[in-house]
């Protein structure tokens, strides 16, 4: 069995080779944004995250925004990181969703405090200012605490308030479901991607294009898998298009707090064998 390093790492590159819409994947990049540098951070982060059981959350996404800014020169990882090093906390004999409910009761202000600095560190895009806990100031309250205040306007904070429902209840049942029917990994990867941004507007592009611009993604998002997507194979150019229209110079919307989720999911799956090691690459049949 893997270490939850390796697995974190092995998530990653499994969520960045997968064609979902608006992302970075291996066939496109996007402006100051590229498959390789998506490659090289999903190599920076396993020591790190490797270290989560005996150094802190906190220290452990501090380490691994450090380690990520040696080899890329932008903000790869910073929401999936904060997502997988509470996953990586969790002992690979206790179930994960009782694990990260014990593991997030005990965060730290001092957790708190590094992970402050490792979101300067990253400096991600769209952060605005908020009255209490800002992210420009110290912080005074346990991590948890600090994220479940941004719980109704970032996606990553709320898996830390809500125990990770959406990425264990709806993700990881949208990868299980597509790749029971017989789908390849790449497949179920879009498939989750495309559940959540349907669920739920995405967090990044409300803070760069609003709440309604968010909307309207999610709508697109619901209207391929309504129309029969994967299994009818007439609805196969959706997904390109719909990729091709957030690209779009007008718009260039990436639901990039999305494909975090979507990577949290993943190392789920790979950790409780939904995803079997090694992994499959062709479709059953």
């Amino acid at each position: 069995m893997i270490g939850p390093g390796r697995r974190a790492q092995l998530a990653s590159l499994l969520e960045v080779m997968a064609p979902k819409p608006g992302n970075v994947h291996r066939s496109r990049d996007l402006p100051g944004l590229t498959f390789l540098d998506f490659l090289a951070s999903a190599t920076a982060i396993g020591e790190a995250l490797d270290s989560t059981r005996h150094a802190g959350i906190g220290p452990a996404v501090e380490r691994a925004v450090i380690e990520t800014r040696k080899v890329v020169a932008t903000n790869t990882n910073l929401g999936m990181v904060l997502l997988l090093a509470p996953m990586t906390a969790v002992p690979d004999e206790i179930d994960l969703q009782e694990g990260l409910h014990a593991v997030l009761e005990t965060t730290t202000i001092e957790d708190a405090r590094a992970v402050y600095r490792a979101i300067r560190l990253a400096h991600p895009g769209g952060m605005g200012t908020v009255p209490d806990q800002d992210i420009a100031d110290e912080p005074t309250l346990p991590l948890r605490e600090v994220m479940a205040m941004a719980a109704d306007r970032d996606l990553v904070a709320r898996q830390y308030a809500n125990g990770y429902r959406e990425v264990l209840d709806e993700a990881l049942p949208a990868i299980a479901a597509t790749l029971r029917n017989g789908w390849p990994v790449d497949t179920a990867v879009v498939a989750a991607h495309l559940r959540l941004l349907a669920n739920h507007p995405d967090s990044l592009i409300t803070r760069k294009a609003g709440l309604d611009r968010a909307r309207e993604v999610s709508a697109r998002a619901e209207a391929i898998l309504s129309a029969g997507w994967p299994e009818r194979p007439e609805t196969g150019r959706l997904v390109g298009e719909f990729d091709d229209w957030l690209r779009h110079p007008d718009r260039q919307w990436n639901p990039g707090t999305t494909a975090d989720l979507v990577t949290a999911a993943l190392y789920a799956a790979l950790r409780d064998g939904t995803i079997p090691m090694p992994v499959p690459s062709h479709r059953a049949g």
